[in-house]
């Protein structure tokens, strides 16, 4: 097939409103950040969109086209992939491009497929709408007869989308033993709570939570609720996360809102004690903002809001970068929407003892220079971490 052939059908595919789900992948060049692109149809405002989603290294973003927008999209993406899968209604159509653009594509007929779009499907959460929860019903999120109360709707959602990234990382906990899991700034714990319900009583994991906060009050009517519903290894204790020395292994931490460097002794602790998953959602971050000495950034930090923002996606960033300069994958995740909170980016990161490279180094070291910082996490992780770095890039 000819390579403007391929854009015409595949310019049919999308025009024609046959599409149920693609994925366009294998960058051209391999040190590029954006691996794939999934492609789905949704209604938006009673008008047809196919919805692209970018999965970069550590990044995910959305964008929603008309269907002419989307072929244009589309078209240029087909200079920098090599490959595409795409499913229609009634066929599967899958091509590969060589590096001088020949076309080898593979078309059958399959069964007849069902379109579904997001205006006519509901959400499917991981704790099922108007199904009695126990721990919903006492955090009163839920009534008795498992109804979501309208004014904790959108923390319904918040947990269920937690949940999400909580079944997403499954795979890296143990399935042999007890899993150790430990909750830094647990609150009013919602989630920890929904942490316990997935795991242990969905799942049938054997597991033992710690759930770890300043305030007195709150960690005594968070242990009496668990008590009250049977969750006999979930434990909650007054502490302070660079305090608790109560252990020396954890497969996962959670650490959700800790202000400012509390966030990075969490994750820095995180990391000693080897564990295989952290989630972190941070928050204040002010460190960063105090630092930062760029005078090629002055036409955007001039503006204290913009600084603020910049300070806060450039400090997660680094932590993400740290974490993958010691053995982790790490992405930077949308949590919940933008509309319910700013503190709305997550950090997800899974061990890999992989090991960094001096040009992964170079970079990191490069952009924190730009900034003029002296980041808490690269601190806290010197034993790991800046002889290596210094080593590698002289």
């Amino acid at each position: 097939m000819e390579y403007k052939a391929l854009q015409e059908r595949l310019a049919d595919v999308l025009q024609s409103n046959h599409l149920v789900s693609a994925t366009i992948s294998q960058p051209r060049q391999k040190s590029s950040d954006l691996r794939r692109i999934k492609l789905k149809p949704v209604m938006l405002r009673n008008a047809y969109h196919i919805q692209f989603e970018y999965q970069y290294e550590r990044v995910m973003n959305h964008k929603n086209l008309t269907p002419d927008e989307a072929v244009t999209e589309v078209n240029e993406l087909l200079e920098t992939f090599r490959q595409g899968q795409f499913q229609l209604k009634d066929s599967d159509l899958q091509f590969q491009l060589s590096k001088k653009f020949k076309v080898t594509l593979k078309e059958k007929q399959t069964a007849q497929k069902e379109v579904q779009l997001s205006h006519n499907r509901e959400k499917q959460y991981v704790l099922p709408l108007d199904e009695p929860v126990p721990f919903l019903i006492r955090l009163g999120i839920q009534s008795a007869d498992g109804k979501v109360k309208r004014q904790k709707y959108d923390k319904f959602k918040q947990i269920n989308r937690f949940l999400e990234f909580i079944e997403d990382s499954l795979k890296h906990l143990p399935t042999d033993r007890t899993v150790r899991i430990l909750d830094f700034g647990s609150g009013k714990s919602y989630l920890t709570f929904a942490l316990y319900h997935f795991l242990h009583e969905m799942k049938g994991y054997d597991v033992h939570i710690t759930g770890l906060d300043l305030k007195k009050e709150v960690i005594e009517e968070c242990a009496s609720i668990a008590k009250d519903l049977g969750y006999e290894r979930l434990e909650f204790l007054v502490g302070d996360i660079n305090e608790y020395e109560g252990e020396t292994a954890v497969d996962m931490v959670v650490t959700l809102h800790a202000c400012d460097v509390a966030t990075d002794m969490a994750l820095a602790r995180a990391v000693r004690w080897g564990a295989k998953v952290i989630l972190s959602v941070p928050c204040c971050q002010k460190e960063l903002n105090r630092q930062i000495q760029a005078p090629n950034l002055d036409v955007m930090l001039q503006h204290g809001l913009i600084k603020e923002r910049f300070a806060s996606l450039a400090t997660d960033s680094i932590r993400a970068e740290l974490l993958g300069l010691v053995g982790y994958d790490a992405q930077l995740l949308e949590f919940i929407d933008l509309e319910h909170t700013p503190k709305n980016i997550m950090i997800r990161a899974y061990l890999t003892n992989r090991q960094a490279t001096a040009e992964t180094k170079a970079r990191y070291l490069a952009f924190k220079q730009m900034l003029g910082a002296d980041p808490f996490l690269e601190r806290e992780l010197s034993d790991r971490l800046v002889l290596e770095v210094e080593q590698d890039v002289k």
